[in-house]
């Protein structure tokens, strides 16, 4: 079976309303106007994906300096999330993508039909909505923050770049 085949840069973000708690959802438009990071995992409990929410947890100022809202999306269950998210102390909100389920991650390219699961794939949307980067990693391998960072990075220089203007009385 081919692996899926992700959304890649320049792509619009899909939109989603996915439950945070049993009461509450949180929406990928609700933080228009500062960049994101989309972390779709597999499974809570898994080894991977425990050590991977956890190292994410662990830098999150790193992600803060850049103003960027980390947000972990699995299809396990909201009350999973939530031992999870206690057990592991984890400091960013896990969405779950449940019901229907997998939907968003099927609309991001990474739903792993066969299991059932999200795949382990990253996603940095810009400002506007706009895919920045995006990477598959394999199911058993944490892929850890290094792109992640690298592709903040990337869109604090572009978005500190002085843009040009057209001259005056320039012809466009």
């Amino acid at each position: 079976m081919p692996a899926p085949s992700i959304l890649q840069p320049g792509a619009k973000a899909p939109d989603f309303a996915l439950k945070v708690t049993p009461d509450q959802k949180l929406a990928l438009a609700d933080f228009r106007g500062k960049p994101v990071v989309l972390a779709f995992y597999p499974a809570d409990w898994s080894p991977v994906c425990s050590d991977q929410m956890s190292v994410y947890s662990e830098i999150i100022d790193e992600f803060r300096n850049f103003g960027a809202q980390l947000l972990g999306v699995s299809c396990d269950g909201v009350w999973c999330h939530l031992a999870f998210a206690r057990d592991r102390k984890l400091s960013f909100p896990l969405l779950s993508d449940f019901e229907p389920k997998g939907a968003v991650a099927r609309s991001y390219g990474c739903y792993e039909a066969a299991e059932g699961i999200s795949g382990r794939a990253l996603f940095v949307v810009d400002a506007a909505g706009t895919i920045a980067w995006s990477y598959l990693a394999p199911i058993g391998v944490n892929p850890g923050a290094d792109g992640i960072l690298s592709a903040l990075a990337a869109l604090r220089c572009e978005s500190s770049a002085p843009r040009s203007q057209p001259q005056q009385g320039a012809r466009p």
